[in-house]
């Protein structure tokens, strides 16, 4: 079900090579999706016909937030969940029982910035000291330590580059409102992913001072898919084609055709901001040190209550 694998270990199964695997015949999976950059591929994958091809039947169910996709999961509501690693892990250190099926999305440079406004004072990361930033919404218990991996990352850089975490508020917000935020000067900048940039952007010309994906947490693993561990030791067999189907779907969402096909039909985005926002990179294998990075970072910074060892949670 899950086995513990030497640090830096690659995932087999991964790309061309598991293509072929095929499941059990009848097998069925539900997976519990909030639509979005970070989970593209699964729509790739689905819309290709890659799952079918694989002997599944997959079906994708929205959700409003990532804990409540969670919830499905411990409710066997759903069999499979995608979302940021923040909300897995913190889970999984509550007695969630998961395990790690393949890594979904991870940054590149610019997917993840702190944004200030066109006539801002604001120009360098050390302005930032006594700013308020708006942010989505807590994705985990806010109790004084930071509330996502957003937050945890932008706490990382904003460190290395000499800035006290004590002189900076978060302010967490609906994600629709950030952006009218900073128009307002409700907040000094905003922390934000895509499409928000670009919204950003182009609405306000608002520009970037800090991107949160850059130095100890450049190409920072963002988002994976997880299954109750229960779950995978029943269907390892099925889980195992649904991998293989996704790391195909993975590699065609790193072109733009059907990448900006899937933004466009299942996230709600427009054809002009699906081919002009900045995307990170779908990984079509699995790396147990780049995972495990994520859990350091959050424990270092209280948003997990105890260090937490990413390799006994893989599936294989």
């Amino acid at each position: 079900m899950a086995a513990v694998l030497l640090a830096g270990c690659q995932m087999p199964g991964s790309g061309s090579s598991g293509a072929a695997e095929q499941a059990p015949a009848g097998s069925s999976i539900t997976v519990a999706s909030v639509p979005g950059v970070g989970n593209a591929a699964l729509y790739v994958a689905q819309h290709q016909g890659f799952f079918r091809q694989a002997g599944l039947a997959v079906h994708i169910r929205s959700y409003p937030t990532v804990a409540a996709e969670i919830a499905a999961l411990q409710s066997g509501t759903a069999n499979v969940g995608v979302g940021d690693y923040a909300s897995f892990f913190y889970a999984q250190e509550h007695g969630t029982h998961m395990v790690v099926l393949a890594d979904g999305y991870d940054a590149a440079p610019d997917i993840m910035d702190v944004l200030v406004s066109a006539d801002s004072p604001i120009n360098t990361p050390q302005d930032l000291q006594n700013a308020t930033i708006g942010t989505p919404e807590p994705e985990l218990p806010a109790g004084g330590a930071p509330y996502s991996l957003a937050t945890v990352a932008a706490s990382s850089v904003l460190e290395n580059d000499g800035v006290p975490l004590a002189t900076v508020h978060f302010k967490p917000m609906p994600t629709a409102r950030l952006i009218p935020a900073l128009r307002n000067h409700v907040v000094n900048a905003i922390l934000v992913t895509e499409p928000e940039i670009y919204e950003a952007e182009s609405q306000l010309g608002a520009r970037s001072v800090l991107d949160a994906a850059s130095g100890e947490t450049v190409n920072l693993p963002l988002e994976g898919y997880f299954a109750a561990a229960a779950y995978a030791q029943k269907h390892h067999d099925a889980l195992a084609a649904f991998r293989a189907a996704l790391m195909r779907a993975q590699a065609s969402a790193n072109q733009p055709a059907p990448l900006n096909n899937a933004l466009t039909h299942y996230a709600g985005m427009s054809r002009e901001t699906a081919s002009l926002i900045t995307v990170g990179v779908y990984p079509t294998s699995l790396r147990v040190t780049s995972l495990q990075r994520v859990a350091d970072l959050m424990s270092f910074y209280g948003s997990l209550p105890r260090p937490l060892d990413v390799s006994k949670m893989v599936f294989r």
